[in-house]
């Protein structure tokens, strides 16, 4: 079987259909997603609209996903401070996400378990502890085995960082970083994804991808939001050299 796992599109329409383009061409026979799907972009009714219509999808809650959900002015002045171009995006994005997508997003689950031929899988946004926490390249094993001591899966898919990257655990465990979709903190600025493949004795294999789209196109449309500090938000899909 095999499986492609996205995780942060961030109202990136035009880098979603780029990997969903690519994805139909390994002919991937589910979809796991590992949340974030509508802040902090350009489109997030489309973004939604896309995910909403995939077939044989599984997907959970992505942090800004509940900052979406269960917004208050409390937490948006606390994003506003924090990091001041999320927190205005938030702000400006809550004027236009259909109401029909954030009861979706509200009511999707933080993590989910799925076995597959003997293969225990937990879907996780940040960590199986945290849904915020990030885990990154080059941590220290014993660091991330502290993350992950309280699941029991086999195989821990994660995104969240927005930076693809793996490890393999002395527990025996496996934990993948996905990467990005719609906002990659990768040099390339590109959208990332995994190709799972899980045999029929359930052992498995998984690789990341990347596919090529029109970025700066997508952050000249970000930065025509004209909400406050949008073109922060902009220059975060250019490569900085």
């Amino acid at each position: 079987m095999k499986i492609a796992i996205i995780s942060d599109i961030h109202a990136n329409t035009l880098a979603l259909e780029a990997v969903l383009n690519q994805i139909n061409s390994f002919g991937a026979d589910k979809i796991f997603c590992l949340g974030d799907i509508l802040m902090a972009g350009y489109d997030p009714n489309g973004t939604a609209k896309t995910i909403l219509e995939l077939d044989n999808l599984e997907i959970i809650q992505g942090n800004t996903d509940k900052m979406v959900a269960c917004f208050s002015q409390e937490l948006l002045e606390k994003a506003k401070n924090k990091f001041p171009c999320m927190g205005y995006a938030l702000e400006d994005d809550l004027k236009i996400i259909d109401e029909k997508y954030k009861d979706f997003v509200r009511n999707l689950p933080e993590n989910r378990y799925i076995e597959i031929n003997g293969l225990k899988i937990q879907l996780v946004h940040g960590s199986p502890r945290q849904q915020d926490e990030n885990i990154y390249p080059n941590l220290a094993l014993n660091d991330v085995e502290k993350m992950v001591e309280n699941s029991n899966a086999d195989l821990i898919l994660c995104g969240h960082t927005h930076i693809p990257c793996g490890y393999s655990l002395n527990s025996g465990k496996t934990v993948v970083n996905v990467g990005s979709v719609g906002r990659s903190m990768t040099e390339d600025k590109m959208p990332y994804w995994a190709l799972l493949e899980i045999n029929n004795d359930g052992t498995f294999q998984i690789e990341h991808k990347s596919v090529n789209y029109d970025n700066v196109k997508v952050s000249e449309i970000i930065k025509n939001r004209n909400f406050k500090h949008s073109d922060d938000l902009a220059k975060m899909y250019i490569r900085s050299n």
